[in-house]
């Protein structure tokens, strides 16, 4: 899951630099597949087979999305992402709280990642997983190493994005496949299936599942590095989000149609658990360190982020001048602290929840905070002016209004608790917002001029 922060400027590019459509492709699913869907099936177990419409759900709202960016991004290709687009078009307020609830969506991120991989961790080490302080402890000492190394302009994850995407599949192509042929149907039905449980659990089960798909706005590569951008980018959007969603489903309801809903709720590595049943405990043994290695590069890829965001919104002047300071090695390493101290503060005030627990919590305050940038970038494209295609505008707004409303409907998925919290820490923002205004700093209109 990695979010754009700025497009490509180049003026030209060879031939043989551009990215053809099985490159772009590889792109979108790499970059979505992280750690959410290695835990997601138990977080899902108490919803049953109702899972299967939320994922069907998320899977059209996210094709959606992902054609709103691709508009977006083939439109204003110097750009470069949801903030920038929203700050064209509603200005420095509203790109403000678009990059700051991108920011908390970050480092949210980066304590589920944390999360993910200290489950997975189970088949070696259970002791310390299955404690609460203990498996809680060993995801803020992770996020702390990576911080390290990444401070220490150390560069890891994904020199080949195609090596980092057969990492991040095999596991769930060899559960899933062989998993579908031994499921048992019991397991997947729902317990209850009154209207009132349908329509609280739907929406939550939306929520839950769009966690995995977030990242795919960074599909919408700049149009100067793809081949034939015009078809290019919203076809290999548009397959490589549909491939992602055949290979969630599939390889989730395998897990889930394996496992037993008090087994599955209860399991920090629940596609290990289920390559035990299916192949013993090396089979649980390998899928286990094939997920954590996926979490791991995942978490390392966030911690980047996580300071390169903030950076580049600073040089814009709408956050504090420390998130632009870089150190002697050209890191910005202020912004990663900073981040690093908001995840463990995140995670130690919920560990006594479990890990399961812990990581839905986590997963749904980020999730709620990445649909605001989708909320204000289904909007920019209303805010386009007709040009020389007045047709193909009106059928972008088609299509941005249907994301809109999935983003309203996946927002009131994340409960009330989430959307309490996820309030609170946008509202905290307004005065920080209100402070670099009143100080004179100057705010420059337009999108930000690169520099990270």
């Amino acid at each position: 899951m990695v979010t754009q922060v700025r497009a490509d400027t180049t003026s030209s590019t060879s031939s043989k630099q551009t990215l053809g459509f099985w490159t772009t492709v590889a792109l979108v699913i790499g970059n979505m597949i992280g750690s959410g869907i290695f835990l997601l099936p138990a977080s899902l177990a108490p919803y049953g087979g109702l899972s299967l419409v939320g994922w069907l759900v998320s899977a059209t709202g996210a094709i959606l999305l992902a054609l709103v960016f691709a508009r977006l991004s083939r439109l204003d290709p110097a750009a470069g992402g949801p903030y920038a687009y929203t700050r064209v078009a509603f200005g420095d307020l509203a790109g403000f709280l678009v990059a700051w609830g991108y920011w908390i969506s970050m480092w949210s991120s980066l304590g589920a990642l944390a999360v993910a991989f200290v489950g997975y961790l189970d088949p070696f080490i259970p002791g310390i997983v299955r404690t609460p302080l203990s498996a809680a402890t060993l995801a803020v000492v992770t996020v702390w190493l990576v911080i390290a190394v990444n401070i220490a302009g150390v560069r890891h994850a994904g020199r080949t994005q195609l090596a980092t995407t057969v990492l991040k599949t095999l596991p769930l192509f060899g559960v899933g496949l062989v998993g579908l042929f031994y499921i048992t149907p019991s397991y997947l039905v729902p317990q209850q299936t009154d209207l009132g449980t349908l329509s609280s659990a739907v929406p939550a089960v939306v929520t839950l599942t769009l966690w995995a798909f977030l990242g795919l706005e960074s599909a919408t590569v700049p149009a100067r590095s793809i081949d034939d951008p015009a078809r290019t980018i919203p076809r290999a959007t548009i397959v490589g989000t549909v491939l992602t969603a055949i290979i969630y489903i599939g390889s989730s309801v395998a897990v889930m149609g394996l496992l037993s809903p008090d087994v599955l709720s209860k399991s920090t590595a629940p596609f290990a658990d289920a390559a035990r049943l299916l192949g013993g405990e090396r089979a649980a043994q390998a899928v286990a360190l094939g997920a954590a290695l996926s979490c791991f590069g995942a978490l390392n890829g966030w911690v980047l982020l996580v300071g390169q965001l903030p950076m580049a919104v600073a040089r814009d002047g709408l956050f504090p001048a420390v998130f632009g300071r870089v150190s002697g090695r050209g890191t910005p390493a202020a912004g990663m602290l900073i981040a690093g101290v908001l995840t463990t503060l995140l995670i130690a005030m919920n560990y006594t929840r479990g890990l399961v627990e812990l990581f839905t919590f986590i997963i749904l305050l980020s999730t709620l905070n990445t649909l605001i940038p989708y909320l204000f970038s289904s909007l920019a494209v209303f805010m386009q002016s007709p040009g020389r295609a007045p047709g193909a505008l009106a059928a972008g707004k088609v299509t941005a209004g249907a994301a809109f409303v999935y983003s309203v409907y996946a927002v009131g998925g994340a409960g009330a608790e989430t959307v309490y919290w996820g309030f609170l820490l946008i509202v905290c923002g307004l005065p920080v917002y209100v402070a670099l205004k009143g100080s004179g700093r100057g705010f420059r209109t337009g999108v930000h001029d690169g520099g990270s």
